[in-house]
């Protein structure tokens, strides 16, 4: 390959403008599916259907932050070609905890410690030290502060190799995302009791988080495929990218869906097993009502279609097929949250509303719009990266 410049790799005013575009129409029609859905359904529907939908886009920039402290750790060729589309999904994040405004004025409508008959649960009273809610709002800000910081000395390190070609910044992101891994784990797992797993404080498992993990680094890799193989077809990224470049990510694609099978099916498989009342009513609702057609869903749809067509070689090494599959888990992945969360507030069997469709279309393409924006003005590829012409060139031979 020829000599990686800067401005080989830059992108213009407006990289994608097709994605962009698209993020636009979908936040519009969202949000005006919403408007109608509100008043059909009401406010409590709103913001259970709210809180699935900003729990998986959030859950895409908080995977892409993951995966962009593994790539700093671990370098290969994967990480390099997707760390723009990885960086702009991490700038997305102070957009992202101003979204949460919403939850926040909700949570009565979510959450029921902080209803007053809490208050005669004895559970729920040895919970109340942690499940109060001026203390999940302060923890909100813990996170999102942390999260944000992280992204931001990263994503502005890079950005900083990118002009000066210092060597010394690839070691200050290293250190950073060695420690930042660690608060990642720690802080993701917090976050997902608080936002999901506390809408039943009777239950608990102690997988979840880890289960959110293995999710969110499978979003964020389907969802980064996508925004790869578009940019592949336009110059200057079709000159660089091959088939065996998606061929790796394909596999990597395969690696995390396995991931998530393991960590859904051990969660079952232990508290099927445990049989325990406080545990086990969590499966019989979605088995024993109609949402059991969900629950099928997610077997067939998120698990065994994906799984069959990434076993072909063929396929990983073929963009615009490992697109429609990515885009497929993207799908899925939304059914999966729907999936972990609204049976809680819906026991007798599923009650689709309007507004479960309108608001991840809406969210969606909020976040669409803020990461094609935030990947316009940088190179395309880290220029000064010491690893990225052999990166580039490792297949050739």
């Amino acid at each position: 390959m020829s000599t990686v410049t800067s401005e080989s790799f830059k992108a213009g005013d407006t990289p994608l403008p097709g994605l962009k575009q698209f993020g636009l129409i979908a936040a519009v029609l969202g949000v005006v599916l919403t408007g109608a859905g509100f008043m059909l359904s009401g406010a409590d529907r709103f913001f259970q259907a709210y809180l699935v939908a900003y729990t998986f886009w959030t859950g895409v920039a908080l995977g892409c932050l993951a995966l962009l402290m593994v790539q700093h750790l671990t370098g290969g060729a994967w990480g390099l070609v997707l760390r723009r589309p990885l960086e702009a999904a991490v700038r997305t994040l102070p957009f992202m905890a101003v979204l949460f405004l919403p939850i926040a004025l909700g949570m009565h409508s979510l959450y029921e410690w902080t209803h007053e008959s809490a208050k005669s649960d004895p559970l729920l009273m040895l919970k109340a030290g942690y499940l109060n809610t001026p203390f999940f709002l302060a923890r909100q800000v813990i996170y999102f502060v942390i999260w944000s910081v992280m992204g931001y000395l990263l994503t502005s390190w890079s950005a900083e190799q990118d002009r000066t070609g210092d060597p010394a910044i690839a070691g200050k992101m290293e250190r950073l995302s060695g420690g930042g891994l660690v608060v990642y784990f720690l802080t993701i797992t917090f976050a997902m009791v608080d936002w999901t797993m506390s809408v039943n404080p009777h239950w608990f498992s102690t997988i979840w988080g880890m289960l959110y993990i293995g999710g969110q680094g499978l979003s964020a890799f389907a969802f980064c495929i996508m925004v790869l193989v578009m940019l592949s077809q336009t110059a200057p990224l079709n000159k660089v990218l091959t088939t065996h470049h998606f061929h790796d990510l394909g596999k990597f694609l395969f690696a995390f869906l396995m991931l998530w099978a393991y960590l859904s099916f051990s969660q079952l498989l232990i508290i099927w097993s445990a049989n325990i009342p406080e545990e086990i009513p969590h499966y019989i609702i979605r088995w024993e009502t109609s949402w059991r057609y969900l629950s099928a869903f997610i077997i067939i749809g998120h698990f065994i279609v994906p799984y069959a067509l990434l076993l072909s070689r063929d396929l990983k090494k073929n963009a615009g097929k490992l697109k429609v599959v990515a885009i497929w888990i993207i799908c899925a992945r939304i059914a999966d949250y729907y999936w972990h969360v609204a049976p809680e507030f819906h026991k007798g069997g599923m009650n689709l509303s309007l507004l479960d469709v309108a608001l991840p279309l809406a969210l969606g393409g909020i976040f669409i719009s803020i990461f094609v924006s935030q990947l316009a003005g940088r190179p395309l590829l880290p220029v000064n990266d010491a690893g990225l012409e052999k990166a580039l060139t490792h297949h050739v031979h």
